[in-house]
């Protein structure tokens, strides 16, 4: 009688949790946490640009600005990581039709550009460090490498999500977890472009204002 009146309970526990049961939407979740995880990186950047506004113009009588800024090569550099989010968006609209080969042509080349843009932010880097230029030389300097340094670390992992759902669509091709992922990288490909701007004017081009 026990082990009867036990399956009864069972058998009404199952039959409650079927009937509460919906189904829920693929991936939501996942779009918004990234949306969240944008959030909160947006608000490490405010407060890196905040820093740098209040530090950007103590030099400790050591170099300015225009003492250190190439700006054509900022310009040049400005322009790899434009065009890449452009190539995204050609990766991005390929993946909708479908077309596997095409959307894999359009990520290497967006790498390809990621790459040059933090192949010439080394360069920038390096060309500072042997000029005497190292972040501990003043305020403005530690603000400045903290910054650019921040973004620049960004775009390497990007680099790296994007070999790595490279990867993914060439061996599974574009299922919709796939899809979903290059959404993600797309927005967060998009954020570093829109950073960057706001890096290149306010560090850069009011930098060379001063």
């Amino acid at each position: 009688m026990a082990s009867k009146a036990a399956s009864a309970v069972m058998t009404d526990d199952v039959v409650f949790y079927l009937a509460d049961e919906h189904d829920h939407a693929e991936g939501r979740s996942t779009m918004l946490g990234f949306w969240l995880y944008l959030m909160s990186d947006c608000l490490i950047f405010a407060v890196l640009f905040a820093t740098y506004g209040v530090l950007g113009s103590n030099y400790a009588a050591g170099p300015s600005p225009r003492d250190l800024f190439d700006l054509p090569l900022v310009a040049l550099n400005t322009t790899m990581l434009l065009l890449s989010s452009i190539t995204y968006g050609f990766a991005m609209l390929t993946m909708v039709k479908g077309r596997v080969g095409q959307t894999q042509i359009w990520l290497a080349i967006t790498g390809l550009f990621g790459l040059s843009f933090l192949s010439i932010e080394l360069y920038e880097f390096a060309h500072l460090i042997h000029e005497g230029a190292t972040p501990q030389r003043s305020a403005f300097l530690s603000s400045f490498f903290t910054l650019v340094g921040t973004h620049g670390l960004h775009v390497t992992f990007g680099i790296i999500w994007l070999v790595t759902l490279m990867v993914q669509v060439g061996r599974y091709g574009l299922i919709a977890a796939n899809q979903r992922r290059l959404m993600c990288l797309s927005m967060f490909w998009h954020f570093l472009d829109v950073i960057w701007i706001g890096v290149f004017t306010f560090v850069y081009l009011m930098g060379m204002l001063r």
